[in-house]
């Protein structure tokens, strides 16, 4: 695998999160996906054009190349079955897995992930619902489907959130998981939260706007 610098491989594996393997995500999407400035990205994504692993398009946005998706998933499978050893046998919360789970995914030998995988029983989904690509590269494609899309009157499931620390512990603080049924009763104008009706207990949840973009439903 091309040998990339941490920050390169973030970028990669938020685009992929982002559904860059098959769609064009944007630069606001990667910045507050990442927490950094859109200049940062706008600097970063020509680095990665030059480099053959995304492709960017002037006003539809950012997506990977053959290459780039090929480092991403072999990263992403690193990560997610880290996160799932520390949430599943060490009873790390979710929202505090992913610095751990960073510094171990660039210590792990191809032998090591193996292993991992046999230990954990071939997982298919991470604690945050992102699938686990297989040894082949084979598995089910992600959802794409955002919350803030979803429209007035449907019933969603949550089905997976992006992996980023502010959002995971504002989601834990509204007590909001994988496979919650959401009632959606109103997205607020004017970039107001998205309202919706928890089904498991009937509470009535305030979504932020921002938040919205990061939970992905079907």
């Amino acid at each position: 695998m091309k040998k990339l610098t941490p920050k390169k491989e973030d970028y990669l594996k938020i685009i992929f999160e982002l559904g860059g393997k098959q769609r064009k995500v944007s630069n606001k999407q990667i910045a507050e996906g990442l927490s950094v400035a859109a200049g940062s990205v706008t600097e970063m994504v020509a680095k990665l054009v030059t480099e053959g692993l995304v492709e960017h398009t002037p006003y539809a946005g950012i997506s990977l190349t053959a290459a780039g998706i090929e480092i991403a998933e072999n990263l992403i499978r690193r990560h997610r079955l880290w996160e799932t050893f520390l949430v599943s046998k060490l009873n790390y919360k979710l929202q505090d897995v992913h610095d751990d789970a960073e510094v171990l995914e660039h210590a792990t030998s191809e032998n090591l992930v193996m292993h991992l995988d046999q230990f954990l029983e071939h997982p298919k989904r991470c604690p945050h619902g992102g699938m686990i690509p297989r040894a082949d590269s084979q598995y089910v494609e992600e959802s794409y489907d955002l919350l803030v899309d979803a429209q007035d009157g449907e019933t969603k499931t949550v089905d997976r959130f992006v992996d980023n620390h502010e959002l995971l512990t504002y989601l834990d603080e509204i007590d909001l998981d994988i496979d919650d049924e959401l009632k959606i009763k109103e997205h607020v104008p004017f970039q107001g939260p998205v309202k919706v009706e928890l089904v498991r207990t009937g509470e009535e949840l305030n979504i932020s706007y921002n938040a919205a973009h990061y939970i992905f439903v079907k």
